[in-house]
């Protein structure tokens, strides 16, 4: 069909032989990655963009994507077999970059949908009837557990260290034989402190209690491999580090583990035959699919692949080592000017938060000066990616330095 050649054009034809930037590997590394990839996204020709960890640039590749879905719409009309491979190409793009095995891996509409269709399979009445969480988490997490209260679920916030980091015998001494799950995220979406999550697996593991983590605010800014950390369920999106666009997300399910877990929070796309159209019965697939709903997000699909796709060809590792060398910079620039930087310096993600004596304040008069990042928590949050330059953190530095009353000081 028309729409599914323009697809392969569009993603194996923008790149070359050369990888996603037009370059060769040893070029991109003499230049730098940044330099190599930031062409390839608009707005960082007028913004110091430095905002991933609320919505990752719009590169070229995800703004083809969806011409590729409309051009589809405009030719055949409805397209939904082709759309629903778009589905599977998201899901096995994300099995390779995560390193799970495709059937491993539900692709939801949001990581809310995703964590609710789990809370929706725990049996709260087995005499597991605990949640054990954290006070870094999202709202999404939070909300979710303590909707299960409902259910008959018990609801422990762990608290954190005054460094932001989790004391592991404080964990250690939350999980007990009433625990039913534990569930962390892995970078905080409010300061960017990160958390070891491999020795609470293990303690976790030990005493057969499941781990659910939250890779939304890392996955992408750095890698995350499930055989160095072999969480049950790992939940997260493609709008930020991804690179992808709202409306999609995902869920991998450890089949070894999880498997007892069946929702009853679902849809026909979570049936074992979607195309038995059956209204008799509940037949949830067996694999991870079962965590699935209702029609899926379509054009998000393509944005997702898009972003997928180009983060495989930058490379995770990659991005990584690249982003950290710009937060070295940025926290040596905040703090020679007398800032507080209140990332834990020895276990961050990818971004640090700075703070401020007036977040929505500060992130306004940056906004002005076409320097984008966001805000939480009384913090000015900064979250370069892989396109991101030194060009950019020191127009970040500059105007901070211009603003300078709005920076909160120790003491």
């Amino acid at each position: 069909m028309a729409a599914e050649r323009r697809d392969q054009t569009a993603t194996t034809g923008m790149s070359g032989t050369t990888g996603p930037t037009g370059t060769t590997g040893a070029e991109r590394t003499s230049i730098g990655v940044g330099e190599a990839i930031r062409h390839r996204f608009p707005v960082l020709a007028h913004k110091a963009y430095l905002n991933a960890c609320s919505q990752g640039a719009l590169s070229d590749a995800v703004r083809q994507s969806y011409a590729v879905y409309l051009d589809g719409m405009d030719d055949e009309g409805s397209l939904w077999e082709y759309w629903v491979s778009r589905q599977e190409d998201v899901r096995q793009l994300l099995a390779t970059l995560i390193g799970a095995p495709a059937d491993a891996c539900a692709i939801t509409t949001s990581e809310s949908a995703g964590i609710s269709a789990l809370a929706s399979g725990l049996d709260f009445a087995d005499g597991r009837d605990t949640i054990v969480t954290t006070e870094l988490e999202f709202p999404t997490v939070g909300q979710i557990w303590h909707a299960q209260e409902r259910r008959g679920a018990r609801v422990v916030h762990l608290p954190t260290s005054s460094d932001l980091t989790l004391d592991l015998a404080t964990v250690e001494a939350a999980l007990d034989e009433r625990t039913a799950i534990l569930s962390v995220t892995e970078v905080c979406y409010r300061n960017g402190a990160r958390v070891d999550v491999r020795p609470l697996i293990e303690l976790a593991h030990a005493r057969g209690i499941l781990v659910h983590v939250d890779v939304y605010q890392s996955f992408g800014g750095m890698p995350f491999d499930l055989a160095q950390t072999p969480a049950d369920i790992v939940t997260g999106g493609f709008l930020k580090y991804l690179l992808g666009s709202p409306g999609v997300a995902f869920l991998y399910a450890n089949p070894e583990t999880t498997g007892h877990i069946i929702p009853v929070q679902t849809g026909w796309m979570a049936a074992r035959d979607i195309w038995s159209m059956d209204i008799h019965d509940y037949d949830p697939a067996k694999d991870a699919r079962r965590f699935e709903s209702g029609t899926p997000p379509v054009p998000s699909l393509f944005a997702a692949a898009a972003g997928l796709r180009l983060m495989s060809d930058i490379g995770l590792v990659e991005t990584r080592d690249h982003v950290e060398v710009l937060l070295s910079r940025l926290r040596a620039g905040v703090e020679e000017m007398g800032g507080t930087v209140m990332t834990p310096e020895a276990s961050h993600g990818p971004m640090l938060a700075v703070a401020v004596t007036d977040e929505h304040a500060a992130v306004e008069v940056l906004k002005s000066e076409d320097i984008v990042v966001s805000s939480r928590d009384s913090n000015v949050r900064i979250a370069p990616h892989c396109y991101n330059t030194e060009e950019d953190i020191d127009a970040f530095l500059a105007g901070l330095q211009r603003h300078r009353d709005l920076l909160r000081t120790p003491g």
